[in-house]
């Protein structure tokens, strides 16, 4: 643990220790693999070295530098993040913000890049390592108004991190209720993604402020907004205890939505029945099935990282023992350069084997659901690894 410690960020709460993790089946348990450092994450070289530095107690500088040029190798602002996505407003780059789709920006308050919990398969796990180069956040509220002023196009905001459920609500109140003035009606929706109902549900119940939230979610609805809640939910024992039930019985009494979504991850949720039982209960308790993602080609997805044909036959065997209700859910779903990739499946064109796909949301839309062809590889693990099946380079290249 305190090796990879070393090179992710590791942290955890009592609520995750006392009501997730079953300490018998550790360390088979997914919660345990979830939230603890294992040794996988790593290469073994890598590993090796740093055990080797800790263990000859060599100074801290040391242990740094070493850890450091690990970090370099493990992509850590994939999918152009910091190249492609970062928007302009009058001839500055605003670091704090996002903007991939046309509808969307994202936005990353300074005071929420933390988690009650870190999830071992985090990619966003530079957010957290402390360096600020790597870190992308801002407290400039005014810059976020005025660029959503600016794009009338934009319909969506979605707050992240991180996890802003981290913040007090009065710091959420000073970014949110802005949004209601007459300047910004054309930014209809707010997304908040958050995995605080799975990791520290008393958010919503039982913290000093857990009220005043609900009133803020209560506010926005009543001026017209929809307030989604992007619930990460990696797996159904994050949905079993009275406080999480609790939890979102009193989100959905603010009117707003809850939706559910999480990568498919070795070791934690790489079964279909994991996920047919997630999505049942999902809906049962008013959760709307959301997203199946495939983890991004960063930090340890060495070690938590799921072929692309394994992602989605476990996709189709779930879904297809769900009742209609549970499938609103998409995916298995790639977050890469181009936009959202969906493997719709795997079939025969013209004698080859090939993966079908097709964009659910890119940076340009006319690219939206429009299918294409891979060659098939049985280990291919991201849309990088795939070759076109014909041609030398897929349409959006």
């Amino acid at each position: 643990m305190r090796v990879v410690g070393e090179v992710f960020p590791f942290r955890v709460n009592s609520y995750v220790i006392d009501e997730l993790i079953d300490w018998e089946r550790v360390p088979n348990d997914p919660l345990f693999q979830l939230t603890f450092p294992q040794p996988g994450m790593l290469e073994p070289d890598d590993f090796l070295r740093i055990a080797s530095l800790i263990r000859m107690d060599a100074p801290r500088t040391q242990i740094a530098a070493a850890v450091g040029k690990i970090h370099e190798t493990l992509n850590p602002h994939p999918a152009g993040q910091l190249d492609d996505n970062v928007p302009v407003l009058d001839g500055q780059r605003l670091w704090g913000l996002q903007h991939k789709y046309r509808e969307t920006v994202l936005f990353f308050p300074k005071q929420g890049q933390t988690c009650h919990a870190f999830c071992t398969y985090c990619f966003r796990w530079a957010q957290f390592i402390g360096q600020d180069e790597l870190r992308i956040a801002t407290d400039a509220n005014g810059d976020l108004l005025r660029y959503l002023e600016s794009r009338p196009e934009v319909t969506d905001l979605l707050v992240t991190g991180g996890d802003p459920m981290v913040m007090r609500t009065a710091l959420l109140e000073r970014f949110l209720e802005p949004l209601i003035q007459p300047e910004l009606a054309h930014v209809q929706n707010i997304r908040i993604g958050t995995k605080a109902l799975a990791y520290w549900p008393q958010r919503f119940v039982t913290d000093e402020d857990a009220d005043s939230l609900l009133r803020l979610f209560e506010k926005l609805v009543a001026a017209g907004k929809h307030v989604a809640i992007m619930a990460h939910f990696s797996h159904i024992r994050e949905m079993q205890t009275p406080m999480v039930q609790e939890a979102i019985r009193r989100i959905q009494s603010t009117g707003a939505v809850l939706r559910g979504q999480s990568p498919v991850v070795s070791h934690v949720n790489d079964r279909a029945e994991i996920w047919s039982d997630l999505w049942r209960e999902q809906v049962r308790q008013g959760v709307v099935p959301y997203y199946m993602f495939v983890p991004r080609n960063t930090g340890s997805r060495r070690y938590f990282g799921v072929p692309l044909v394994k992602a989605w036959t476990i996709f189709r065997d779930a879904f297809s023992s769900v009742s209609g209700l549970g499938r609103t859910v998409r995916g298995p779903s790639m977050s890469a350069a181009p936009g959202k990739v969906e493997v719709l499946g795997v079939t025969e064109v013209a004698g080859q084997q090939a993966f079908v796909l097709r964009l659910l949301q890119s940076r340009k839309p006319e690219w939206v659901d429009r299918p294409f062809f891979a060659k098939f590889d049985p280990d291919a693990m991201w849309l990088d690894e795939l070759q076109p099946l014909t041609g030398d380079r897929f349409f959006f290249e």
